[in-house]
Parts: C-alpha cells; sequence; structure tokens
C-alpha cells in the first residue's frame, strides 16, 4: 500500500466494545486499533505508538458491564477506577459512543458515519485481524 493509512485509536471501559468495533471498522478498511488504557496507569496511552488521527471512547454502564461479560466479577469501584484511567482520553476523543443500549451493528454504523464525514482514508480491501482486548482473566 503506497500511502500509508491514518490511524484510528478505540479506547474505552471494560466490556464497552472496542474489539468489536474495531473488527468492524478493520473489515471496513480502516486501520482501526484498540488500546487498553483503561488497565494502565499512563493518562495518555492511547497517543504512544502512533498517533491516531481519530480516537473513539466508548462508554458502557455498570448493568450492561455485568451482563456482556459475566465471567468477570464487576464493581462500581472498579469502574470509577477505570474512568480515571481513561479521562485524558475521553477528553481529547474525537467521537464518543454510549454502546449501552446499542447493538454492536449500530456502533460500526455510528463509527463508519462518523469517518465517512470526517473524510477519514480508507483501503478498499478488509485490513488483518488484530488480537481483541480483555481476554485475560481479572
Amino acid at each position: 500500500m503506497p500511502n500509508k493509512l491514518p490511524v484510528i485509536k478505540v479506547v474505552g471501559v471494560s466490556a464497552s466494545g472496542k474489539s468489536t468495533l474495531v473488527k468492524g471498522l478493520r473489515a471496513a478498511g480502516y486501520d482501526a486499533r484498540p488500546v487498553s488504557q483503561e488497565h494502565s496507569n499512563v493518562h495518555d496511552l492511547w497517543k504512544q505508538f502512533d498517533f491516531p488521527k481519530v480516537l473513539i471512547y466508548l462508554d458502557v454502564t455498570l448493568a450492561m458491564q455485568e451482563k456482556r461479560r459475566p465471567d468477570v466479577e464487576w464493581s462500581e469501584a472498579a469502574r470509577s477506577i477505570e474512568i480515571e484511567r481513561l479521562s485524558h482520553a475521553l477528553e481529547h476523543a474525537d467521537l464518543r459512543i454510549d454502546t449501552s443500549e446499542l447493538t454492536p451493528q449500530n456502533i460500526t454504523q455510528l463509527a463508519l458515519a462518523f469517518l465517512a464525514n470526517q473524510k477519514i482514508r480508507r483501503s478498499d480491501q478488509p485490513l488483518e485481524a488484530v488480537p481483541a482486548t480483555g481476554s485475560f482473566s481479572r
């Protein structure tokens, strides 16, 4: 590919749909990458290792976290820590989506519409998948 595609990074609280959205965006030809900043004390992790052209922030309620990942023990205290760790990313996000009441298809459609509106370049071919986030035990 002669011209490098712009990087799109997706951050958000656990179980908000980062991996699912990245999968959908990559299938549409966007160089999307998940950032597990919610597990890091590095407040600007999202902008390290390739500064993104677009930063997408995903949020989800505690109740929906529990529904999406019943194998994990959730708490409001842990969610608050994640939100604090993500505050810098939230402040700099180009697009913010509360995924609590949306389907994965709705979330992807919203992000695709935003990227098209912003005229973000993409490949005419799907991009290779990247590893999912959140595949570890708490």
